[in-house]
């Protein structure tokens, strides 16, 4: 039976897309008809949130995830010790870095390369150089990398010099909200929902100024969840006379993002850049008509099943908008071609891509 230490250090609570990965990655893989036995290697903060969704058993490392400098010593050296404690055949680091050296086989799935793609939309540049060197030494050690789009494939190929046969391309999947009542889809009018952090590539401004071009009878009123503390989006709103159009709220429950997405009119994702694209799933799972920046990731989301815009061009935003508030067949024809393109990606599918990189690591055939 295969051991497997899973990397589970920078899981806290706070990372938003890469720990909805985790979760339902593990809830999958552990759904399976398999022989493999998980063994958790988690964070101090990680040990206080719910672990149901883990498959196997924990080790509480207490180690923070959200030290930086006790995090990055943990990754590069405690989860070798930790794995070689438990005899593991093989290491699983899902969140992009990973240890240094290992005695045993690793897997690492890589996310994105916006470190070294678009370094300037880093909020914090002076962990830029360390995370790259990171994500270089992590690669270097990977027996196999798993990465979610074919955007960041050619892109680790490119930064990291990782050879094309050592890569897996496995796509994500969306896990839509339960009881979403779309029935309810713009009863107070039409609202414009947009939900992720505030790091610079999310781009939301361009959304704010986007609406600021529609005629005032004719706006709509926009959401943008996803933001902790001060929101750096305010100065945005104020600039552009938005305050009465423009909800900043912070980060919200699963109740909150049920009511949400039963009363949005579309989804809207102005990034400038993506690893993939988690919140396009979720939302057409939901019915939700998606408006997204066209870059070649949202395309291998969304397929034809999105409206798409130039994202640097604020008048293309504002036409997207202006388009899926005022015309109620796009919006059905989005909604339910957004759903059988949802349909496509499903975690399971994830989990069985992603347990045949550990066979192929390990060097297993089935």
């Amino acid at each position: 039976m295969p051991r497997v230490l899973v990397d589970l250090l920078s899981y806290s609570g706070t990372k938003g897309g890469m720990e909805t990965y985790t979760r339902e990655l593990y809830r999958s893989l552990g759904g399976l008809d398999d022989d493999y036995e998980y063994i958790g290697y988690l964070s101090k903060e990680g040990a206080q949130l719910d672990r149901s969704w883990f498959p196997g058993r924990i080790i509480e490392s207490g180690i923070s995830g959200e030290n930086r400098f006790q995090w990055a010593w943990g990754e590069l050296t405690q989860v070798a010790k930790a794995a070689a404690a438990e005899n593991a055949d093989l290491v699983h680091a899902p969140a992009t870095l990973g240890p240094r050296r290992t005695r045993m086989p690793t897997v690492v799935t890589m996310h994105d390369m916006l470190y070294w793609s678009h370094p300037e939309y880093m909020s914090t540049p002076l962990y830029t150089a360390p995370v790259k060197w990171m994500e270089k030494v992590a690669a270097r050690n990977a027996a196999r990398i798993v990465t979610i789009s074919p955007t960041s494939a050619d892109e680790i190929v490119r930064f990291l010099g990782v050879e094309r046969d050592r890569l897996d391309v496995v796509p994500l999947a969306g896990s839509a909200p339960l009881n979403v009542d779309r029935s309810c889809a713009g009863e107070n009018g039409p609202m414009i929902l947009a939900m992720g952090n505030r790091r610079p590539h999310k781009n939301w401004a361009a959304l704010i100024r986007a609406i600021a071009l529609l005629p005032a009878d004719d706006r709509p009123r926009v959401v943008i969840t996803g933001g902790r503390g001060e929101d750096p989006l305010q100065a945005d709103v104020e600039s552009t006379g938005m305050q009465a159009w423009v909800e900043l709220r912070g980060w919200v429950d699963d109740d909150e993002v049920r009511e949400l997405y039963s009363t949005a009119s579309a989804l809207a994702i102005p990034s400038l850049a993506e690893g993939f694209s988690l919140p396009t799933l979720e939302a057409m799972g939901a019915g939700v008509p998606v408006l997204l920046s066209d870059i070649d990731v949202h395309r291998y989301v969304g397929g034809s099943a999105a409206r798409y815009f130039d994202p640097r061009d604020d008048r293309s935003v504002a036409d997207a908008i202006a388009a899926v508030t005022t015309d109620a067949a796009l919006r059905d024809r989005l909604s339910a071609e957004g759903r059988a393109r949802a349909a496509e990606f499903t975690w399971e599918r994830t989990a069985r891509e992603t347990r045949a990189s550990f066979d192929a690591a390990l060097g297993l055939r089935r």
